[in-house]
């Protein structure tokens, strides 16, 4: 989806993916930051976890410590999986959202957790929905407005 408006950042040397020390998590999270900041900058975010159940409303089908990590996310969409004949193998994915001013630093928690990967599923996009950053354990995924945005973020971030 969208190849020309996509790059992908790896947060480690070598693409390795989780962190060590201190250090190596100070360097993840300064990572993450700069291109959030080159993305975000003077603007409101939504912030977005997931999770998911085999109801709408029912628990998370996994321990998660999304409720902790993002306690400020209402729920904001339910996606129903009903593809499976089976009742029993239905998924509701639900996302939680929260709108915030964007400065360094603001869900440093949550890209922490993602670093660890005790916490997948989240991204952050602007409040039109043009710009989307996905961190995972190893980097993140972002999807620029243009392919010349796209084009200079990759340039600016080879390191």
């Amino acid at each position: 989806m969208y190849p020309d408006r996509w790059v992908r950042f790896h947060s480690r040397p070598g693409s390795r993916r989780h962190p060590r020390s201190e250090d190596e998590y100070a360097i993840v999270l300064d990572r993450y930051n700069t291109v959030l900041d080159e993305l975000f900058a003077d603007t409101d975010v939504f912030v977005v976890t997931m999770d998911w159940s085999t109801t709408p409303t029912g628990p998370a089908g996994h321990s998660t410590s999304r409720p902790a990590l993002h306690p400020e996310g209402v729920t904001w969409w339910t996606e129903s999986d009903e593809d499976e004949d089976d009742p029993e193998f239905h998924t509701y994915t639900r996302l939680y959202a929260d709108r915030r001013p964007w400065r360094r630093g603001c869900v440093d928690a949550l890209l922490r957790a993602v670093a660890d990967e005790t916490l997948v599923e989240v991204f952050f996009t602007d409040t039109e929905l043009r710009r989307i950053h996905a961190p995972y354990d190893g980097g993140a995924d972002v999807i620029a407005t243009s392919p010349e945005e796209r084009s200079r973020l990759r340039a600016g971030h080879t390191d």
